[in-house]
């Protein structure tokens, strides 16, 4: 008996027997004693219940031991255009990438295999990319069912695109399509997946401080501003490299030729002027290529510091003028009044009349006491001769 060894593989386990380091079978459980006088004998046992079998002999084992393997592993090969994803119990355990091969244990875990052609597409299932984010997303490495896993981050490239947002899919670095709001999620084998992610609500552009000349060499530094929205933005981007470096641009030429082509005054009197030629250079061309400019306007005109003292000197001489001219306009409306009240009096003794009573009523609204004499006639009598 000293020259035997015993070697027990259990119910959940399943043995490789090697005889001078030499396979020679599997073995199922139970238990086994080899004469070792000449032979050296040696068993691997692999717990059945972490399915995922990783050994250097795996590929000589498929081809040598067919019939075995057929019938101990569950086999999962892919084609150079496909994925498939192995589930152990139904939880997703692995990522078999295209060209590759993977032998699983038959026993008390449940597999079952999900194949995916690329071919067909690179686009997975929401519902399916959300579980297979939730995995650890670990590459093959150390031993056991955590260091198995090549499932998550590795295999999958997902890009969630918030509400008012589109999102742009390249493949191979060609724009292929728009995607809409949500989750997308594609392979990361074969061609190479980039989303970039465009927001589709109303937006501000600035252009700041432009130092332009006008027509009458007079340097003006200009703030402008525009809003703006994509309407299309797979053809904008598929049109321009960078359609806001683009816009930018533009709005730079159109505010130089509205402000080159006129004088300093005619800006200040029509500042809108800006605002329309600018409007006019960027909206039609950039409403075809997918990028609608809804408003276009001038924010701050700075002048320099000497040009500010003239116009305000220019502007104090014009309100004083303008001061001047309602002064002598009130002036004469005053006198004319005066004559035209003088000729009805003349002609119209009742309102001559009234026009002294009005007069004396002045006259006494000052006076304390008042002695007439030879009643009220002879006051006005005296009155007008003291008039006269």
């Amino acid at each position: 008996m000293l020259y035997f060894r015993k070697f027990i593989v259990r119910k959940h386990e399943r043995g490789l027997l090697f005889k001078d380091a030499d396979f020679v079978r599997f073995l199922e459980p139970g238990t086994y004693r080899f004469n070792t006088l000449r032979k050296r004998y040696d068993v691997q046992c692999f717990d059945v219940t972490e399915p995922a079998f990783t050994h250097p002999l795996a590929d000589y084992l498929v081809d040598a031991q067919r019939e075995d393997v057929e019938r101990l592993f569950t086999v999962v090969v892919t084609g150079d255009s496909e994925v498939a994803v192995v589930y152990w119990n139904e939880r997703i355990a692995e990522v078999v990438r295209p060209a590759e091969r993977k032998l699983y244990w038959n026993g008390p875990v449940a597999i079952r295999v999900e194949r995916f052609d690329l071919e067909q597409g690179l686009a997975i299932d929401a519902k399916l990319a959300k579980r297979l984010l939730a995995e650890p997303g670990l590459a093959a490495g150390p031993e056991g069912l955590a260091g198995l896993r090549a499932v998550g981050r590795r295999a999958v490239y997902a890009e969630e695109i918030p509400h008012g947002h589109v999102g742009l899919l390249y493949v191979d670095g060609e724009l292929t399509e728009s995607l809409a709001a949500g989750l997308h999620a594609f392979w990361t084998y074969g061609p190479s997946v980039r989303v970039d992610v465009v927001d589709l609500r109303v937006k501000t552009l600035e252009v700041q401080g432009q130092e332009i000349l006008t027509r009458d060499k007079v340097s003006l530094r200009i703030n402008l501003a525009a809003t703006y929205r994509f309407t299309d933005a797979q053809r904008a981007m598929s049109a321009a490299k960078d359609p806001l470096d683009h816009l930018y641009k533009e709005m730079q030429f159109g505010l130089r030729a509205a402000v080159g082509t006129r004088t300093l005054d005619a800006l200040l009197e029509d500042k809108s002027a800006i605002d329309r030629v600018v409007a006019e250079r960027v909206g039609p061309p950039f409403a075809e290529i997918g990028i609608a400019v809804d408003s276009v306007g001038v924010k701050d005109i700075i002048l320099p510091g000497d040009m500010k003292d003239l116009l305000g000197k220019v502007v104090e001489a014009e309100k004083v003028a303008q001061a001047n001219v309602i002064r002598r306009r009130e002036e004469t409306n005053a006198t004319r009044s005066l004559l035209n009240t003088a000729k009805v009096m003349e002609s119209n003794a009742v309102a001559l009349r009234l026009k002294e009573l009005e007069t004396l009523e002045k006259v006494t609204e000052k006076v304390g006491n008042l002695s007439v004499y030879g009643g009220l006639d002879g006051v006005l009598n005296e009155l007008v001769r003291l008039k006269q």
